[in-house]
């Protein structure tokens, strides 16, 4: 029997963005109840000596619905988790995930039902930057925890005491530009870069990690373009950036515009630069429909092990990934990296869950503060979580990689921008 909740429902007609700033209380005994002593007088809301609510936020309709299956890794793991270990600390998961459409008033409409209605103990997992930083605004003026949103904007952990509800997980989009550049410089030196971004702060996040690494180096960057989410298709910009000749296209797409860059750039004969994609349209959801003939040396960064890689068939943590999403999400593609996302980010709210000292709002917030060196399935080697009450970026090592044959190829070692920086 499946114990995890995963429930559509409908978004509502209206809400406001409200703003304010809130502060943490610090943990003592680890009760299921309304805690004793140093954790007195905490938030204890969604959560008792036998359940923790969990709320979700994505994209399940919309431009950028491929990401409407991370969620589904999501639920895979806490089934899992629940059946076979009993919960968290002896807690069943109830885990409810709402669609925003990635639309901004919608986030926060459905965060408000969440919180409001459903009673959440944390926002876990809003997917997306600008829908995320609606959301942000209304989790700390309720003083709600919104643990490892599942975007990469700096922002998450630029000022965790203004924000101190909010916390990132994967790495920023900041770092990963700048590793790019730090590729580029050392593989190209005289590269001419057109860059395609989604004109938000996702986009530009990334894009301005890249340009800062690149400054004063021979590598340029000669022409770029950007696109509203809302745009039907990125065919003008790229029509323009090929007229650049650029040496390489660094590609700041979500999924569905990722599939139109890199048709495009296939379908030009006459353009042949070396295509750099982002992370998070790296899937190779985005990349099959384009023909993975036609994709072959494109490159991108990672931080999690690729489930359709014949490296990882004999490691522990993806043979358990495989046999238990088969369990408990039968019909679903294991080799799909949405769902290695999902199962990733799931393991590590499992830990900070884990390690409260204080089973309350509060007590979460300063386990995600004071991560050192954890680990949660499905990372790449030499990546862990670390954290402090000043440091709000959980992961921050990336690895290079190349598409060869049907997958992607890790090269070079694994970088910790927190260093290279």
């Amino acid at each position: 029997m499946r114990d995890t909740k995963f429930r559509f429902v409908p978004p509502l007609t209206a809400a406001a963005l409200l703003l304010a700033v809130a502060g943490c209380g610090r943990g003592g005994d680890d009760g299921g109840t309304a805690a004793q002593g140093a954790c007195k007088g905490q938030q204890t809301t969604g959560i008792t000596a036998t359940s923790v609510k969990l709320g979700g936020i994505y994209p399940l309709s919309g431009p950028t619905s491929a990401y409407g299956q991370i969620p589904k890794g999501i639920k895979a793991y806490f089934d899992y988790v629940n059946a076979e270990k009993g919960g968290i600390g002896g807690r069943k998961v109830d885990f409810t995930v709402r669609d925003d459409g990635y639309q901004p008033p919608k986030s926060v409409e459905e965060a408000r039902r969440l919180v409001e209605q459903n009673h959440v103990f944390a926002l876990f997992q809003t997917l997306g930057t600008p829908t995320s930083a609606a959301v942000m605004q209304y989790a700390n003026q309720q003083k709600v925890p919104q643990v490892f949103v599942s975007s990469g904007a700096s922002k998450w952990g630029a000022d965790p005491v203004k924000h101190p509800w909010t916390i990132g997980w994967q790495p920023s989009y900041s770092s990963e530009g700048r590793v790019y550049g730090q590729y580029l410089k050392k593989d190209m030196p005289n590269a001419k870069v057109a860059i395609l971004y989604q004109n938000d702060d996702f986009g530009k996040d990334l894009r301005g990690g890249f340009l800062d690494e690149i400054k004063g180096s021979g590598v340029t960057m000669v022409a770029e373009q950007s696109y509203e989410v809302t745009d039907p298709s990125i065919d003008p910009q790229m029509r323009l950036l090929a007229g650049s000749k650029a040496d390489v296209l660094l590609d700041v797409t979500t999924p569905k515009f990722g599939t139109q860059a890199l048709a495009a750039d296939a379908n030009n004969t006459g353009w042949n630069p070396l295509h750099i994609i982002n992370n998070v349209a790296s899937s190779t959801t985005v990349l099959k429909p384009v023909g993975f003939g036609r994709v072959q040396n494109v490159v991108s960064a990672a931080y999690l092990k690729d489930p359709s890689d014949p490296q990882w068939a004999g490691d522990a943590e993806m043979k358990l990934y495989g046999e238990k999403l088969r369990k408990y999400a039968p019909g679903l593609d294991v080799t799909n990296s949405f769902y290695t996302l999902g199962w990733a980010s799931a393991s590590a709210m499992e830990k900070a869950l884990g390690a409260m000292k204080c089973p309350t709002r509060e007590g979460l917030m300063e386990s995600v503060r004071n991560l050192r060196n954890v680990r949660s399935d499905l990372l790449l080697p030499g990546v862990a979580m670390n954290t402090s009450p000043q440091d709000g970026y959980p992961l921050e090592t990336l690895q290079l990689q190349r598409f060869k044959g049907a997958r992607w190829t890790l090269f070079g070692q694994a970088i910790d921008t927190r260093k290279a920086a």
